[in-house]
């Protein structure tokens, strides 16, 4: 990399660390000029607006998550009820690691969900891709017979979802020991309500 994208990389982890845990209205220029031991003009050079910022953390947050979550399911799994139960799994052991950080989709979708403009706009974006993926997973263990003809793959989506959310509450705000363990016993209890009868 050139010295100026080894720059910019830097500016972004550093953009990417102070959203996670500030949100993304937290990230200002000035703070990350801070951190960066930067003036605010050099910051500015290299994404131009504050606005350009947040959309580029949310991008990065996007790709860390499918390398972490999304593509080593793919690579790894084959389709259907495994592939769905690595996604789920992969997506549980990332948000452990965010309980002291923080989820940039969940704390964004709080921040952005009765806004308008490109942040918001990026950020919805990146969340409907993922779900569409796991919607996409969850029909494909229907065709393959893993889970019950009459499974709706969006509800059991939903229902991962609140899981997921439920976790990242207990483990994040109410720092309740066991979260983890409550919700891969969920998600076990919802693959057998919908469990083909050859595959229960």
């Amino acid at each position: 990399m050139r010295k100026g994208e080894q720059t910019k990389a830097a500016i972004l982890e550093a953009a990417l660390q102070l959203a996670s845990r500030d949100g993304l209205e937290g990230l200002t220029i000035g703070l990350l000029a801070d951190r960066m031991q930067m003036s605010k003009s050099g910051v500015f050079a290299h994404f131009g607006s504050r606005e350009d910022l947040q959309i580029e953390v949310v991008r990065e947050y996007h790709r860390r998550f499918e390398d972490e979550v999304f593509m080593p399911a793919i690579r790894e799994e084959k389709r259907g009820l495994p592939r769905l139960t690595r996604l789920f799994e992969n997506w549980v052991v990332r948000v452990t690691h965010e309980i002291d950080a923080g989820c940039i989709y969940i704390s964004g979708a709080v921040e952005f969900d009765e806004r308008t403009g490109p942040v918001r706009d990026e950020l919805f974006e990146m969340i409907r891709t993922w779900q569409l993926a796991l919607t996409k997973a969850a029909a494909q263990a229907v065709e393959m017979g893993h889970l019950a003809d009459d499974t709706d793959p969006k509800q059991l989506v939903f229902e991962m979802h609140g899981l997921i959310l439920a976790l990242h509450h207990d483990a994040r705000f109410m720092k309740q020991p066991g979260a983890v363990e409550r919700a891969r016993r969920g998600f076990e209890r919802l693959m057998r309500s919908c469990r083909a009868a050859e595959f229960a």
